[in-house]
């Protein structure tokens, strides 16, 4: 962008949802309804990815290199699992998990997510 362009520049709503409400949950949530929330919705960010990497890959002729942002989030990443499978059976032993509440935000984390997606691909 140049200068000009960034002074111009407008937010789309529908992009800043999603940070916004991660970063709500992480002031408001219990860890653990968080954890649980956000390890399903990284999850499927990961299936996002693989598939944008393929697409680009197979339709666009891109390189390993153009594709290594979606190649890298597309990776399972065990120590993650490990440490939010940890978490979450910590609070379930100790009763501090609200499985309805972490259902919750996990629906609205990919709803949110959805918005930010289609207001990308919405011009301005």
């Amino acid at each position: 962008m140049t200068a000009e362009q960034t002074h111009t520049y407008l937010p789309r709503p529908g992009c800043q949802a999603y940070p916004a409400y991660v970063s709500w949950l992480a002031l408001n949530a219990s860890p653990a309804d968080a954890i649980l929330a956000l390890t399903a919705n990284f999850s499927t960010w990961g299936g996002y990815c693989a598939r944008i990497a393929e697409g680009l890959r197979h339709h666009y002729g891109f390189s390993d290199e153009a594709c290594a942002f979606f190649d890298f989030f597309a990776q399972p990443s065990p120590d993650l699992d490990a440490q939010a499978t940890a978490a979450v059976a910590a609070a379930l032993e100790s009763g501090h998990l609200e499985t309805d509440l972490a259902h919750t935000y996990g629906r609205l984390l990919q709803a949110y997510e959805a918005m930010f997606w289609n207001s990308l691909r919405k011009t301005p």
